[in-house]
């Protein structure tokens, strides 16, 4: 059974993103589908920005506090247990160059959707569409970053470490599912009327599809988990000066850290005979 270990952030903001989101759309609803001061005229369906500029705007605030906080500190953990053996390792400078930059872009993201969040579309119109886009550019650039460190990654593990394409997969359709629906909510933004209400669908898409890609990372740090079954991924296998290593060169240390006096592993410790 997993532990409790560093895949509880990106659960943790998923969870509070997708409570978020679905508690500002259900009050929306109750409330008769009002029409907001900020909604323009023919406008019908009101974006998440609309909602959360009134009497919900402490969730709106808060909620994105809380998401992106634990989504950071998901890149963080994710860094640190790279560097400590934990996950597999960085293979070069290019790798460790983008996994630098994917933190410093989710970080820029984050400060955009927090601020956002409180520079509101009703009262601050202008500075809320310029944090909107440093919220969406920040995520996605952090993504391509992520898929490039990713990429290399998984190609020299991909035999042992498959895992780490799939996640690379996984964040690749993020990037292009919310790219192409990002290029539609902005047109729809320049429109009028029954346009705007398009862009008001397309964000809540958005929104919603930016919950799978937080959750992504579960997979990416569940890996790390020690249990009595289970050995980090980076130990696995370890090279020369305590650096993951090619396959040939690899020795695998999967089995169990700890047997018991009787059986079919007495007298064997991680492979080798005591």
């Amino acid at each position: 059974m997993w532990i409790v270990s560093f895949w509880i952030f990106p659960l943790l903001s998923a969870c509070m993103w997708l409570a978020m989101l679905i508690a500002m759309l259900v009050s929306w609803v109750r409330d008769g589908r009002p029409h907001y001061p900020s909604m323009e005229q023919g406008q019908t369906i009101a974006y998440i920005s609309d909602v959360g500029a009134e009497r919900l705007k402490p969730l709106f605030v808060g909620g994105s506090v809380v998401t992106v906080v634990f989504l950071d500190l998901a890149f963080l953990a994710e860094r640190w247990l790279r560097h400590s053996n934990q996950l597999a390792g960085n293979k070069g400078k290019f790798d460790k160059a983008c996994a630098v930059l994917s933190i410093f872009f989710a970080i820029a993201g984050a400060a955009g959707l927090i601020l956002l969040s409180i520079f509101d579309t009703l009262r601050h119109p202008k500075m809320h569409d310029g944090f909107l886009v440093l919220f969406l550019a920040g995520y996605v650039v952090s993504a391509v970053l992520i898929c490039a460190e990713y990429l290399r990654i998984g190609i020299f593990y991909r035999r042992e470490h498959r895992v780490l394409l799939a996640s690379f997969f996984i964040k690749l359709a993020f990037i292009i599912i919310e790219v192409g629906l990002a290029i539609g909510f902005g047109i729809c933004m320049s429109g009028k009327g029954g346009s705007q209400n398009t862009g008001a669908i397309l964000e809540w898409v958005i929104a919603f599809v930016f919950t799978g890609y937080v959750l992504s990372f579960v997979v990416d740090l569940l890996p790390s988990v020690r249990t009595r079954r289970h050995v980090p991924q980076g130990e696995k296998y370890m090279g020369h000066g305590g650096f993951a290593g090619s396959p040939e060169e690899n020795v695998s240390i999967e089995e169990p850290l700890t047997h018991d006096s009787a059986g079919p592993n007495t007298g064997f410790y991680r492979g080798q005979r005591v």
